[in-house]
């Protein structure tokens, strides 16, 4: 039975060579932008919550208390969500593979 794939001379592309070949490590790694987006979001949910779980004061409106409780729940849901982040990128690390990999060059005319 004969191969199927395309030879360089069928193809009139010059012929791949393998240059080197090495040993790499593969992981998952988490995307810190969206943990740091989802502990803003959840600093803003708790700010929210907050303003209105305590009774009214006189000495501030509504919207300068919610102002400062969003301003110190969204360091802190950014600081959580980095640091989650972190964590979960120190624990995916450990897990991470070893696997073969060639590089390969490719000479001659581009697609």
């Amino acid at each position: 039975m004969s191969s199927t794939e395309p030879t360089p001379e069928t193809t009139g592309d010059t012929a791949e060579e393998v240059v080197g070949q090495e040993q790499v490590r593969v992981r998952r790694a988490p995307r810190y932008g969206v943990f740091i987006g989802l502990g803003a979001f959840l600093g803003f949910v708790a700010a929210f919550v907050l303003t209105f779980a305590f009774p009214e004061n006189d000495e501030f409106t509504v919207g300068q208390i919610f102002g400062f409780l969003l301003l110190v729940c969204l360091v802190v849901g950014v600081a959580l969500g980095g640091a989650a982040a972190i964590v979960i990128d120190a624990a995916s690390s450990r897990r991470a593979r070893a696997v073969d990999a060639e590089r390969i060059e490719r000479h001659g005319a581009e697609r």
